[in-house]
């Protein structure tokens, strides 16, 4: 059959037998199958094996978090799992030889390269789908009609996937959001993973399930790594990308996004101007803001800065954290927010790596701690700023129960261990438990640990970096279980 005018059938058949090498090896490409699998491979691989339920899968997530490898570790999967090699297709759609042809043209394009008498029990792989214009309602074409086959499609055009995905494929689609690396991931993927044990903590005069070290150096060390280079995968395992951090994570990951994903989303204009915003944002994550301030210290209109912030939220770089009350309660009218990289790497990518003793660490931990709580998409956290009188403070990270319209716990995130030592110097944090009748709140250190009491509250005190990593821990225990597979 003739499916373009541009390219001939031939040539992209030849293209289809190239990406699917396991139709005659049975196997992936050894580049592929050597590389470690992520932590979410486990909550993910269900989701592509479940054929009861007529989905789509949307593999969605920033650029270069490894997408395409889980989708190659899948397919490595299924094989293993008997799944005939021949019955699963691989096409990724960012190759121009398939620019002009729709996802059905495809799959029957790889029906006729492997001369299939039909397409029972296929597995069909779309990667990078976005560069496809209406993609999700090929898509849902698809799942329509070929209803033994199962879809799995991905991209990084975070704000169209996640937009399209909801608002077309109603009752069609089952998205799976795969984040930067988490700590946890990190330290697996490094095969470091002995340098924490379980243990136990003790917290609001409970003792509750907890990671721990034997070498809080050792870990720390890493938990610096992982501040300038552990957000992405190929930049963890490799020391020749984290030699060149602005030309590997700056051009293929920010710029990508910045300079040609958002603009041709959302039709800007000003290119130049996102991406200097974005810097400064970027080098500034984890400060307060307000729309006067960064309106009068980058030159752009309100309004403008409202989009920006949406759009880079959307695209996965950013979150924006919005303050409250000491009763936790929210702001009538938004005049102030925090803003945060969803990985605080990508700080190191646009300037330089920082050491455990820069004056940054402070609002990198910050940073890193909140982009660990990321992964849980559907919690209400928030930060804590109040002035009263002559009373004022503020708190880190505010968790809030949004039915009961109360906090859940309060967090005061720190690089010292200072407060160990002076706890009565937390009056802000010990003011908004005593404010919201909490007789307990935990700060971080950065190697002391233990418990310290100001009056009727017990201040729990552990390591960042073990915070972290427990925070990793803790999230994928609750994606498994929240999932209904």
């Amino acid at each position: 059959m003739k499916v373009s005018s541009v390219i001939p059938t031939p040539k992209i058949i030849e293209r289809l037998q190239y990406e699917n090498p396991w139709w005659i090896s049975k196997v992936i490409h050894p580049a592929y199958s050597s590389m470690s699998r992520r932590l979410y491979f486990e909550l993910f691989y269900p989701y592509v094996k479940e054929t009861d339920v007529r989905r789509a899968v949307v593999l969605m997530g920033p650029r270069r978090v490894g997408k395409t490898v889980m989708m190659f570790h899948a397919i490595s999967q299924l094989i293993d799992d008997g799944i005939n090699p021949q019955r699963i297709f691989f096409i990724g759609i960012d190759n121009p030889i398939y620019m002009n042809l729709g996802l059905e043209d495809i799959l029957l394009l790889c029906r006729d390269a492997l001369q299939l008498a039909d397409l029972h029990g296929c597995y069909v792989f779309f990667d990078e789908i976005q560069y496809l214009k209406d993609w999700e309602r090929h898509l849902k074409v698809l799942v329509d009609t070929y209803r033994d086959c199962k879809f799995i499609v991905s991209g990084s055009a975070a704000a169209a996937l996640k937009w399209h995905s909801s608002e077309s494929g109603a009752g069609r689609f089952t998205d799976f959001m795969l984040p930067p690396l988490t700590f946890q991931e990190y330290i697996h993927l490094k095969g470091m993973a002995h340098l924490l044990n379980k243990g136990t903590l003790t917290y609001s005069g409970k003792t509750a399930p907890f990671t721990v070290t034997h070498d809080i150096k050792v870990l720390n060390k890493e938990f610096v790594n992982y501040l300038n280079f552990g957000g992405y995968p190929e930049v963890v395992l490799s020391e020749k990308i984290q030699d060149d951090m602005g030309r590997y994570v700056k051009n293929d990951i920010v710029d990508k996004v910045l300079l040609r994903d958002l603009p041709s989303l959302y039709g800007i204009k000003d290119v130049q101007e996102l991406n200097r915003f974005f810097s400064y944002i970027a080098y500034n994550t984890g400060n307060e803001f307000s729309f006067e301030k960064l309106s009068k210290e980058s030159g752009i209109v309100k309004e403008t800065i409202k989009r920006y912030l949406e759009y880079l939220e959307a695209a996965f770089l950013i979150k924006v954290l919005n303050k409250v009350d000491i009763n936790a309660k929210r702001l009538k009218r938004i005049t102030s927010f925090k803003v945060y990289l969803t990985n605080p790497s990508l700080r190191t990518a646009l300037f330089s790596p920082i050491s455990d003793s820069d004056p940054e660490m402070g609002n990198l931990v910050e940073t890193a701690l909140l982009s660990q709580w990321m992964h849980r998409e559907k919690l209400d956290l928030a930060y804590g700023r109040w002035k009263a009188g002559r009373s004022e403070g503020e708190v880190d990270l505010v968790l809030l129960d949004d039915k009961r319209f109360k906090p859940l716990w309060g967090v005061e995130i720190k690089w010292s261990n200072r407060y160990f030592d002076k706890p009565q110097e937390l009056s802000s944090l010990v003011q908004f438990c005593e404010t919201n009748q909490f007789n307990a709140a935990l700060v971080t250190t950065i190697d002391k640990e233990g418990v310290r009491e100001i009056g009727n509250i017990a201040l729990t005190f552990i390591p960042a970096a073990l915070y972290a990593y427990h925070i990793g821990v803790v999230t994928l225990q609750k994606k498994a279980q929240q999932s209904s597979i």
